[in-house]
């Protein structure tokens, strides 16, 4: 797939993860996570009680940028959120990561935002280009 056609597929997945969290279609967010995470993901969803607790009331993404190679994307999105007992709404600015791979973008590392800490960035591969390693 070219990097042209990788890049008209992104916006509409990042649209799917965000209405399937809003509307508490955790099964279907977790489809685009990256399969080594998605039992994670699922069973912090029951744990949490989030399918009653949680609710995501708005987002909006915010920004998007995409690797050279176009197979990697951060997207920021906002996202408000309550999740019970609190009544208090929540806003943050979330990072995603999304890679392309096996033909399909998949969420792999988020920051903030009601899932905070669930979907930690992974460590950074030697074969990173020197603009995606963190310097220390």
């Amino acid at each position: 797939m070219s990097k042209k056609s990788n890049l008209e597929t992104l916006k509409p997945t990042v649209e799917r993860f965000h209405q399937a969290i809003r509307w508490k279609d955790f099964q279907s967010a977790s489809r685009i996570i990256v399969p080594e995470r998605r039992k994670d993901f699922q069973k912090a969803r029951i744990e949490l009680n989030d399918d009653k607790d949680l609710s995501i009331t708005d987002y909006e993404v915010v920004d998007v940028k995409v690797s050279a190679d176009g197979n990697q994307a951060t997207i920021q999105s906002r996202i408000q959120w309550m999740r019970l007992p609190s009544a208090s709404e929540r806003t943050a600015l979330v990072t995603s990561e999304f890679v392309f791979r096996d033909g399909a973008w998949q969420l792999e590392s988020q920051e903030d935002g009601p899932f905070e800490g669930e979907l930690p960035s992974p460590t950074p591969s030697p074969s990173s280009s020197p603009e995606e390693t963190p310097i220390p």
